[in-house]
């Protein structure tokens, strides 16, 4: 195209073309290049998203000697998970309402989803372009996965599964959105990629229909919010949590399906050592 628009040019001073020619030569190039463009940010939309690597740390799990108990001897990276103070999940109990808050502005986009199975879960690993917006503050959703059963409880009561969908600003703070499920219905949305959930460690399935978590969420998206940690090593703190107040539920033979991959993978609550929890209603 490059030596076609020189030769055009090269005419134009010679004066084969009046102006009026050369104007729709102009015309019909700048298409070409805004549909090429298109095209480009079209196919980027629609790309899958990268397949995540296992990490280079120490391994951890649920039981036994790489049990929580454990993990902040395990690696010098997870100490916060033994000796933070500011550790999640906690027992939402004792909240105030706090009219100051606002409503959480989510901006999911429809999308592939690459399901990984980490070892320890199942992420879904999402293409950039999906946020939130809380109090003020973008933060970009990088993936979402499972807890069996729900890590945060309220009022000691415990749920069937817990879904975090995980955020990160610019400055690289936190956001977790919490959803608590309990079984009923069928939950459409996780209909369409349940059947793909990876089973072994390491091992990713593509989901190339389009996906949009908020199918995820509630209706009501009313929330408590605290200031906690990532609940698995390395336990990083300064985490800002919104555990929605309404739950979404998941017909019990989803429940089964998960649970026949990861039976419990949820980290027992945390001493909240006098942290407030607040209410946005």
């Amino acid at each position: 195209m490059a030596s076609k628009l020189r030769v055009d040019f090269a005419r134009i001073s010679l004066g084969y073309y009046n102006w009026v020619e050369v104007r729709e030569m102009m015309l019909r190039r700048s298409s070409i290049l805004f549909a090429l463009v298109f095209v480009a940010i079209s196919v980027a939309a629609c790309a899958q998203p990268p397949a995540p690597q296992l990490p280079n740390t120490a391994a951890w799990g649920y039981y036994g000697s790489k049990g929580p108990s454990n993990w902040g001897r395990l690696d010098p990276a997870y100490s916060a998970c033994s000796k933070g103070k500011d550790q999640s999940p906690i027992d939402i109990r004792g909240t105030k309402t706090d009219r100051a808050l606002k409503p959480i502005e989510f901006h999911y986009l429809s999308g592939p989803v690459t399901l990984f199975n980490t070892g320890n879960t199942i992420q879904g690993i999402v293409g950039p372009g999906s946020y939130i917006v809380a109090n003020g503050v973008r933060y970009d959703l990088q993936q979402f996965h499972f807890h069996r059963p729900s890590e945060h409880l309220v009022k000691g009561k415990v749920s069937d599964l817990e879904i975090h969908l995980v955020h990160k600003s610019a400055d690289g703070k936190f956001a977790v959105i919490a959803v608590r499920v309990n079984e009923g219905r069928v939950n459409g949305s996780l209909a369409a990629i349940w059947p793909s959930l990876p089973k072994a460690p390491g091992a990713t399935a593509p989901i190339r229909d389009p996906f949009n978590p908020l199918g995820l969420l509630p209706t009501d998206r009313a929330y408590w919010t605290y200031t906690g940690s990532l609940t698995e090593p390395p336990c990083t703190e300064g985490v800002q949590w919104f555990v929605l107040e309404d739950g979404t539920e998941l017909a019990g033979d989803q429940l089964s399906a998960f649970a026949a991959i990861y039976q419990d993978n949820a980290r027992q609550v945390q001493d909240p050592h006098g942290r407030k929890v607040e209410s946005s209603e």
